[in-house]
């Protein structure tokens, strides 16, 4: 996502400078114009807001918050718009004001195409004030940013959102098990879960990939739909929550990620719900 998310900032008219701890990925966007630094120091030293979509909180601190760079947050804005737990998102916030900057979240909903057509869904958690500065550059990724709250408001809302992302993609395999091992018809199972208030758009989304076992092209993989199940289990039993059918999805991707489909589109939990049909060769 943090690809084409700078290459559409360039396309609106940014100047905008890019930063990876593996090197090589940074190989297009250079190809695109886009200017690369050495280090998250020359981010801070060079841009009045560096914007993080990295896997998790533990990445961000290892770069932003290094010795090297963290004495270089003062007066800098840091955007984060990856998804982490919601008290990680405060408790980054903290450090980053402390060291003299300015800290707000803005999590998205979507996926790449998204991104390139500025449809993202996103989800802001910020002061008024930030956010109204903001506001014009994340409409770059879509129309209508949503200012929720503080910091901490947007995170908890996305990780609520990839918990359904999880869930529901999971269950859906499920049904969609059954039925085929059943020996039903495909299309007319998916007509009535079109009429049905059970419906979501996602599942006719994944469900030729299902069909066809190709998980390839991935625009979110497993091992980040893991990530963030166990992200959301672990936030939940903080506030108490009972997350067992969570914990069975994170298993479910689990195993899917021990495949060997751990790069693979997240719809690939349907190969571990329903063994024997999947081909490693539709990993890409």
């Amino acid at each position: 996502m943090g690809a084409p998310m700078a290459l559409k900032l360039q396309t609106c008219g940014h100047e905008v400078r890019v930063y990876n701890r593996s090197r090589d990925r940074l190989s297009p966007l250079i190809e695109a114009g886009l200017i690369a630094v050495d280090s998250p120091a020359d981010l801070l030293t060079s841009c009045d807001i560096v914007i993080t979509m990295v896997s998790d909180a533990a990445a961000i601190a290892q770069t932003l918050l290094s010795g090297l760079a963290k004495v270089h947050l003062s007066d800098r804005t840091i955007l984060q718009m990856g998804t982490i737990a919601p008290q990680e998102s405060r408790d980054l916030a903290q450090q980053v004001i402390q060291a003299g900057g300015e800290y707000l979240e803005a999590p998205v909903l979507g996926s790449i195409p998204q991104v390139t057509a500025g449809s993202l869904i996103v989800m802001v958690g910020a002061t008024p004030a930030q956010f109204q500065r903001w506001r014009p550059l994340l409409t770059h990724f879509g129309p209508d940013p949503i200012h929720l709250g503080d910091v901490g408001a947007a995170a908890t809302v996305k990780l609520a959102m990839n918990q359904l992302i999880g869930s529901l993609t999971t269950a859906f395999s499920l049904s969609l098990a059954l039925v085929q091992r059943e020996g039903f018809a495909i299309e007319p199972f998916m007509d009535i879960v079109r009429q049905s208030a059970l419906y979501a758009p996602t599942f006719d989304k994944k469900l030729q990939r299902m069909v066809t076992q190709d998980f390839s092209n991935p625009n979110f993989p497993t091992k980040h739909l893991l990530k963030d199940m166990r992200l959301f289990t672990q936030t939940a039993a903080d506030l108490g929550l009972n997350a067992s059918v969570v914990e069975a999805v994170a298993q479910v991707a689990q195993q899917t990620v021990e495949a060997g489909a751990g790069d693979a589109d997240y719809s690939a939990v349907y190969s571990t719900i329903n063994p024997g049909r999947y081909s490693r060769r539709h990993l890409g």
